[in-house]
C-alpha cells in the first residue's frame, strides 16, 4: 500500500499532465487556425482528436483517485495558450514555428508522461502507468511524424517569407 505522501505526488503528477493536455488542446486550435496546408491541418486535427482522449484518460485517472483538476494549473495553461495565439497570429514563418512548437510540445509531453508512468508504478497504481503509456506512444507518434518532415516544413517556411525554393 502507497503512502499518502506517494498518493498525493501521483495525484499531483495526473493534474500536472491533465492541465498540460489541456494547454496543448488550445495551442493546437491555435496551430490549426494558422496551418494553411490541408495535409498538415489534418494532421493537427488527428492529433487533438488523440489529446481530447490524453485528458479524459486522465480526468478519469483524477476521479479514481477522489481528486479533480487543479483550477490554478488550468488557469494558468489558458493564459498561456492565449498568449501563444496572440502571437502566432502577428507571427510570420507559421509554418516553421508552428512545427518548432509542435516538436518541442511533444518531447515535453513524452518526458511528462514517462515520469508520470513511473510514479504510478512507485504508488501501484498500474492503470495510471497504463494511460501514460498509452498517451507518450501518441506523443511520439506525433513527434515522429514531425521529425520526418523538417524539409517540408523548412520549405513552407521560406515559402511564406516570398523565398522560392
Amino acid at each position: 500500500m502507497a503512502s499518502q505522501q506517494l498518493k498525493d505526488q501521483l495525484v499531483k503528477h495526473i493534474d500536472e499532465a491533465l492541465a498540460m493536455e489541456q494547454n496543448v488542446l488550445r495551442m493546437l486550435d491555435g496551430m490549426i487556425e494558422t496551418t494553411e496546408d490541408e495535409e498538415i491541418k489534418n494532421e493537427l486535427r488527428q492529433h487533438k482528436l488523440e489529446t481530447e482522449q490524453h485528458a479524459e484518460r486522465l480526468e478519469k485517472r483524477l476521479a479514481a483517485h477522489d481528486a479533480s483538476p487543479s483550477t490554478v494549473r488550468e488557469t494558468a495553461g489558458i493564459m498561456g495558450a492565449l498568449m501563444k495565439g496572440i502571437v502566432d497570429k502577428a507571427r510570420q514563418d507559421k509554418a516553421g514555428r508552428n512545427a518548432r512548437d509542435g516538436y518541442a510540445t511533444e518531447h515535453l509531453e513524452i518526458a511528462s508522461y514517462q515520469l508520470l508512468e513511473r510514479v504510478a508504478k512507485a504508488a501501484g497504481d498500474e492503470e495510471t502507468a497504463e494511460v501514460a503509456r498509452q498517451n507518450r506512444a501518441d506523443e511520439e507518434k506525433m513527434a515522429k511524424k514531425i521529425g520526418a518532415n523538417w524539409d517540408r516544413f523548412a520549405e513552407l517556411s521560406l515559402r511564406e517569407a516570398g523565398i522560392a525554393v
